[in-house]
């Protein structure tokens, strides 16, 4: 089972296993109402590295992206959630819209993105990654599935 983190408990983490020479791949989202889609992002983020580090939205950020009512599920409840995932070691939650600053901090080997970005280069946090001489990697099945597709049925189900 994975382990919600502050930065600086990660930090420390990533420290030792960089001393044993593991590779760590960082994935990131909001993560609002875990899917199957949540799921097989993250498996196959995790096969970018010896470790997975997910870092999600804060509260604030998810409703400024998302709007009102959002998000559903608070940041805590997400990380523990996301930590309880077979694929995830450490779960951070990250303040501001983007996930840059957390990444320039960590420096992952490789920040892993879905594939509805068509290219590593349209990933907004592309440059960030590659300033320090990390890789983007487009990982994960077509996006069919979201979170919002999933509030809409939710709400369209009589009571």
């Amino acid at each position: 089972m994975g382990q919600v983190v502050d930065h600086a408990n990660l930090q420390r983490a990533l420290a030792r296993h960089r001393q044993q020479g593991h590779h760590i791949a960082f994935a990131n989202g909001h993560f609002d109402l875990l899917h199957v889609g949540h799921l097989r992002y993250l498996t196959a983020a995790r096969q970018e590295g010896d470790l997975l580090v997910v870092g999600i939205n804060d509260d604030p950020s998810v409703a400024a992206l998302k709007g009102p009512g959002r998000p559903i599920v608070p940041a805590a409840e997400r990380a523990e959630l996301l930590a309880a995932l077979m694929p995830v070691d450490y779960v951070i939650v990250f303040e501001g819209n983007s996930p840059g600053p957390l990444i320039a901090e960590l420096q992952p080997d490789v920040h892993c993105k879905g594939p509805d970005y068509e290219r590593p280069e349209k990933v907004p946090e592309y440059e960030v990654v590659r300033a320090y001489g990390g890789r983007t990697a487009l990982v994960g099945d077509p996006k069919d599935h979201n979170t919002s597709d999933l509030i809409s049925l939710v709400k369209g189900l009589p009571d």
